[in-house]
């Protein structure tokens, strides 16, 4: 009610009153109460000022409200104030505004005009019906009038330099303050946002929302829906584009929001239903419990799983089948999580054709919930690791709220097996990591070789693994991968995998082989023939991309007695191993009688470094004229094979062997 009087200031005139001070306790209306209102009014000038020391519209209160005014004009019916300036609490709002009040029925009516364009009206009638209507409102002036009501919401706006247009109608109606009713409607067009380091940006973007609520003892009951209709958006990882339609329901009260139930509507899904709770103050405090039914992975995989899963090979991976599952997270935080697989599988393709790993279909179930220890149990169908078919096998595993434990696992590979034991793994700062064991049951060289393309080899390959170590971006073997093969063996040690999956992998060991039959060796790979045994010791080596770029080889003769013969296509053939420079130390016309010479030792060195292979042979085989012995001969005729270029091109030392031993062609000697 108007509390107080009206005071003349100026000349004591009963007919004018230049200037008129009207102080009010308090006005009263359903949709708002003012509270210590202050007017003065220069009738010479047409100006006036208005103050509120404390205005409550809704739940929200706002403190030393100024509205100064242009022209104004004052009567016992009310009060009007045009091309005004609004402060709240010493803040100027940027706007033009128009105000009008009825003091009898309590009716007001406010305009605003913005310099960025766009305009805002609120009426008030004296029932307490307020109706705001926006018209193409730019994002500034949004951010000025929600600063006074919601602080986070503007904050975030600010953060994130939000753009575009909003246009739209709220009504609020009601008699008290347990029969309200709300009803919005809101329209953004050509928006977007993007944060200083780039990792949230949106462009574009249009969407609808409506809202409609009602006032009872327990809060607000409301109802909701918005459709995201053009425009993407993305949030580091996600990379996310127009289409999706949600439609919610709950309660607000006071500043405690609750979604009893949303529905979301996204390609891919069949059904997918959530339910939240926050604190309108404390956002980032959030609880939220997700239920997806049907999720086709196909779709959704490399939209949402793999960019959270593996960023950087989000390109390569590849989804199949279906999963259903619930999530329930806390603050931002996982707190429980169950899904369901059925006829699913994914792959990942590697730098070349045929690389890569695939597995599938995956049926079965895992959960895992905060504090407890939670079971997986998956039937994977098969598999296959780069040019390698995996048989079926059964996965179980122990979910901990730092990582998992798989219990044994076979895995069928060709007529063998690999076998993982004691496999633990869990989440640092920098990634996964883990340790375990695996054990290769023999697999046959003949089936191996077959399965790789590679020509056919005898012999088996084994492995006993005690510790495999698993770090971001790396996986190490400690023991030995050992192959029996050529009546000998090959044994690899100190082994680092780093990148497996990537397009850079690197491979590094170190190799010896010991007792490698050369005839059966030589007969494998088309090089002619060569009688005799063979050790090696390979120290360094380094594979990218499956290619050798540094190591330092030695191949020498086994120590023993045992029948040693080389063929005239073998003396070639290692003639050309030397390099440029490189031939047999007797006369070419020699070589056409005889199909086989004696021997004493062989031996071969190269040091692989910067695409050069540094050459050297038999130990304490160097001549005076610079050249080294690669074979020396025994038995009649005498026959030495010398190196003279002790630097060769390794990429062309390669392409040359590949043809000699493809086309079966003597190498060519320059």
């Amino acid at each position: 009610m108007l509390a107080l009087l009206a005071l003349p200031v100026g000349q004591p005139s009963a007919a004018a009153v230049d200037r008129l001070s009207l102080k009010v306790a308090d006005v009263a209306n359903p949709a708002f109460t003012l509270h210590d209102i202050r007017v003065v009014f220069d009738a010479g000038s047409a100006t006036g000022e208005i103050s509120v020391a404390r205005a409550r519209v809704g739940g929200r209160v706002l403190r030393d409200v100024r509205l100064r005014c242009a022209r104004a004009a004052l009567s016992f019916d009310g009060f009007s104030c045009h091309g005004a300036d609004l402060r709240l609490a010493g803040r100027r709002v940027s706007a033009a505004l128009d105000f009008e009040l009825d003091r009898r029925s309590g009716a007001a009516r406010l305009a605003a005009g913005f310099g960025q364009g766009g305009r805002m009206e609120l009426d008030v009638d004296g029932g307490g019906r307020l109706l705001a209507r926006m018209v193409e409102l730019p994002a500034d002036a949004v951010h000025a009038l929600l600063s006074p009501w919601s602080p986070p919401v503007a904050r975030a706006m600010r953060d994130f330099k939000a753009q575009g247009r909003a246009s739209g109608e709220l009504e609020w109606s009601g008699a008290g303050a347990r029969s309200s009713r709300l009803s919005a409607r809101l329209r953004i067009a050509d928006a977007g946002f993007g944060t200083a380091d780039g990792l949230q940006a949106g462009e574009r973007i249009a969407i609808e929302l409506a809202v409609d609520a009602r006032q009872a003892r327990d809060g607000w009951h409301w109802q909701a829906g918005i459709e995201w209709k053009e425009g993407a958006a993305y949030l580091h990882p996600l990379y996310l584009e127009a289409g999706a339609k949600l439609g919610a329901s709950g309660r607000l009260d006071g500043r405690r929001v609750r979604v009893d139930e949303a529905a979301l509507e996204v390609e891919g899904v069949r059904r997918l239903r959530a339910t939240a709770s926050a604190d309108l103050d404390a956002l980032d405090e959030a609880t939220l419990s997700v239920d997806v039914d049907g999720a086709d992975l196909a779709l959704i995989g490399p939209r949402w799983i793999a960019p959270l899963l593996a960023p950087a090979s989000t390109e390569r991976l590849r989804f199949a089948g279906h999963v259903s599952g619930a999530l329930q997270l806390r603050a931002g935080r996982l707190q429980a999580a169950e899904a369901r697989f059925e006829d699913a599988g994914f792959s990942l393709a590697g730098a070349a054709a045929g690389a890569g790993f695939a597995f599938g279909p995956i049926a079965g179930r895992a959960s895992w919930v905060q504090g407890e220890r939670g079971r997986a149990r998956l039937e994977v169908g098969g598999g296959r690791w780069e040019k390698l078919a995996l048989g079926g096998f059964a996965l179980d595993a122990e979910l901990m709220d730092d990582g998992a434990r798989l219990a044994r696992t076979t895995v069928p590979v060709l007529d063998g097996a690999l076998v993982l034991e004691d496999l633990a793994l869990s989440r640092g700062p920098a990634g996964w990591e883990g340790s375990g064991s695996v054990v290769i049951e023999p697999v046959s060289m003949p089936a191996l070789t077959a399965a790789l393309d590679l020509p056919p080899m005898a012999g088996v390959l084994s492995a006993s693994l005690p510790e495999l170590r698993v770090s971001p971006g790396e996986i190490a073997l400690d023991g030995a991968l050992v192959i029996s093969v050529f009546d000998g063996y090959l044994r690899a040690t100190g082994l680092r995998l780093r990148e497996p999956f990537g397009v850079a992998s690197h491979l590094s060991g170190d190799i010896e082989a010991r007792h490698i039959d050369l005839a059966q060796l030589t007969e494998t790979f088309s090089f002619g023939n060569i009688t005799g045994f063979v050790d090696a010791d390979v120290r360094g080596l380094e594979l990218a991309r499956w290619r050798p770029v540094a190591f330092d080889a030695r191949i020498v003769s086994s120590p023993g007695d045992y029948r040693r013969r080389i063929s005239q296509r073998a003396v070639e053939n290692i003639s050309a191993l030397g390099g440029a420079g490189a031939v047999a130390a007797i006369q070419r016309s020699l070589l056409r009688l005889f199909e086989t010479f004696g021997y004493r030792e062989l031996g071969l060195h190269c040091r692989l470094a910067g695409g050069v292979c540094v050459m050297d042979g038999i130990e304490g085989g160097e001549r005076a004229d610079g050249g080294f012995v690669i074979v020396r001969g025994g038995g009649v005729p005498a026959l030495d094979v010398i190196g003279y270029n002790r630097r060769v091109d390794w990429d062309e030392l390669v392409e040359r062997l590949q043809r000699v031993v493809a086309e079966n062609v003597s190498p060519e000697l320059r």
